[in-house]
Parts: structure tokens; C-alpha cells; sequence
């Protein structure tokens, strides 16, 4: 069964004849009756009663005519939709993220896109790590991912954000100078540091500069780890961005070697997607995150 048997159809009954019908789809007469008759014959029933003064639909056509204004009406929905999501006046962009730019960073970015496109829809995809996120994008479950530079050739990736490691000391710490050394934070040892595999340029950096100290990661949680730095139980080391919100009290200091993780956007190299998903990476690339992240 064929779109244009169907389109027959229903151009024969309202015209009331084959020849008007055939003008009508811009076809042959004799095209028209052909795609009649072969319908009728894979549905084993007559459609129309031909006669001197036209054509006439039979009790089945009747109730298959229905049907077929009802196919039609759907495929055209079908049609539309996709020109919807070929433009900008409609869409679903996902993007995967792990914890911290999404909570702090990602909504105020879809706000500002949703200003300009309304009809776009934005869902983010929360994974626990830059690895879950660049998988999300492997299996086709997000467009767009929030991953670390550098990540593998299997990804187009461009920077958008970088994000301070910070040195998080108890309320009541006390430091040897006006700068904070190696030794200062080895005093609250065994150190939290930001768990794997998110923490792993973090725990390199630890084994080039400070090997002496020694350091755990068996938290998760991000605001566990602060928790317990505010109730002086602990020191620790977190991005800037992960750490937030900061209880007043915790003390924050930049590493004796600072060091920062970059963030970027990425997609799967030579992946196609609707105008939406570019629109909305070309954003993103734009988007001041280091002003926002001042203020988080």
C-alpha cells in the first residue's frame, strides 16, 4: 500500500470521478485508475462503483476513505515535525553534564537561549563524571556534552570554562605566612582530595608536587567533603566550582601550584544533528561561564 493509492483515493471521492481527480494530483487518468485498482485488489474489496456519471464509493470505501484521510493528515504531521526540528521554531537539544556545571552553570545559559528560541527544548543529562558524560554522547543519548580538554580524537570539544582546584581549611586553621604552603595543608592529613576519575589531574598534580602528603578520595560527594571541612574535621582540595556553595567560615586558598581543570562543550566528530543543537553549541561557546562562576 503506497502514500499515492491513498492520495487517490480520496481525490476520486471528492471530485467524483477519475478524470477531475487525476488533474488534481497532476496525473494520467489512466495512472489513477491503475492505483485504484491495484489497491483494491491488496485489500480484496471495491472501493468505488464506476459508472456513466462517475465514480461512487462503496459501503468499504467508505470506511476505508476515512482511514485514508486519516494516514494522510498523519504523514503530513509527520513532515511537519521534521521541518520543525530542521529549524529553530521547535527541537530537543540534550546535553550531558556532570554535577557542578550543571547545577551552577548550565541553567542560566538554557534561560538565556530559551529567550531567543522558546521552542527549543533543552534537557540536561546528569552523569557522574566527565566518562559518563562522554559515553552519553557515544550512545547517542546527548547531542552535546560537558567534558575535560583534552579528551580523545572521537570528539570535536571547545573550551568554555576554566575552574580553580582550591585548598578548603577548616574555620579555625592557622597558616605559617601570607601564603599557604604544602606544609600548612599536610597539617589536616590524611587530605580529601576530589574523587576519581573526576579528581585525576588533581592526584597527578599531588605526586609532582606534594608526594609527602598524605591524601584519600573515597568521598563523593562534593558537598560532604565541604561539610566536613566546615566542622573542622578535615582539609581538602576541590574545584572551585564543586565546592560551591561555601559555608563563610571555610577557609579558601589557591594551590602553592596552582592548578585548574578545563571544561569544554563537546560532540561526536562527525556527527549530524538539527539546526537547534548547533545553535545552541554556538551559544555555549559565546557564553561568559567565567563571569557567571565569580558570582556562584
Amino acid at each position: 500500500m503506497k502514500i499515492s493509492q491513498l492520495r487517490a483515493v480520496v481525490a476520486v471521492a471528492e471530485r467524483g470521478n477519475f478524470s477531475e481527480a487525476a488533474l488534481e494530483l497532476q496525473l494520467t487518468q489512466p495512472a489513477i485508475s491503475h492505483a485504484i485498482a491495484t489497491l483494491e485488489d491488496e485489500l480484496g474489496v471495491p472501493l468505488f462503483a464506476r459508472g456513466r456519471y462517475g465514480a461512487v464509493l462503496t459501503p468499504a470505501g467508505e470506511r476505508i476513505l476515512y482511514h485514508a484521510r486519516q494516514a494522510i493528515q498523519h504523514l503530513e504531521m509527520m513532515q511537519q515535525e521534521a521541518n520543525l526540528h530542521r529549524g529553530l521554531h521547535g527541537g530537543h537539544v540534550r546535553i550531558a553534564s556532570f554535577r557542578s556545571v550543571a547545577t551552577h552553570l548550565l541553567p542560566k545559559a538554557i534561560a538565556q537561549f530559551h529567550e531567543y528560541f522558546p521552542d527549543v527544548a533543552v534537557t540536561i543529562i546528569e552523569g557522574l563524571s566527565y566518562l559518563e558524560v562522554e559515553q552519553c554522547l557515544r550512545e547517542g543519548r546527548a547531542e552535546l556534552g560537558i567534558t575535560y580538554i583534552p579528551t580523545s580524537d572521537e570528539f570535536e570539544a571547545w573550551e568554555i570554562f576554566r575552574d580553580e582546584y582550591v585548598a578548603l581549611l577548616p574555620p579555625k586553621a592557622k597558616i605559617s605566612g601570607s601564603q599557604i604552603t604544602w606544609e600548612d595543608i599536610n597539617a589536616y592529613s590524611p587530605v580529601i582530595l576530589a574523587c576519581l576519575p573526576c579528581g585525576r589531574t588533581l592526584h597527578h598534580h599531588f605526586k609532582q608536587e606534594a608526594p609527602f602528603i598524605h591524601t584519600t578520595s573515597h568521598i563523593q560527594e562534593d558537598s560532604t567533603i565541604v561539610s566536613l571541612v566546615n566542622q573542622g574535621l578535615s582539609a581538602a582540595i576541590l574545584p572551585r566550582l564543586a565546592a560551591v556553595p561555601i559555608p563563610p567560615n571555610v577557609q579558601v586558598y589557591s594551590l602553592p601550584q596552582p592548578l585548574e581543570r578545563v571544561i569544554g562543550v563537546a560532540v561526536l566528530s562527525h556527527s549530524l544533528h538539527i539546526p537547534a543543537v548547533f545553535k545552541f553549541l554556538e551559544m555555549l561557546k559565546e557564553f561568559d561561564f567565567q563571569s557567571l562562576a565569580k558570582f556562584t
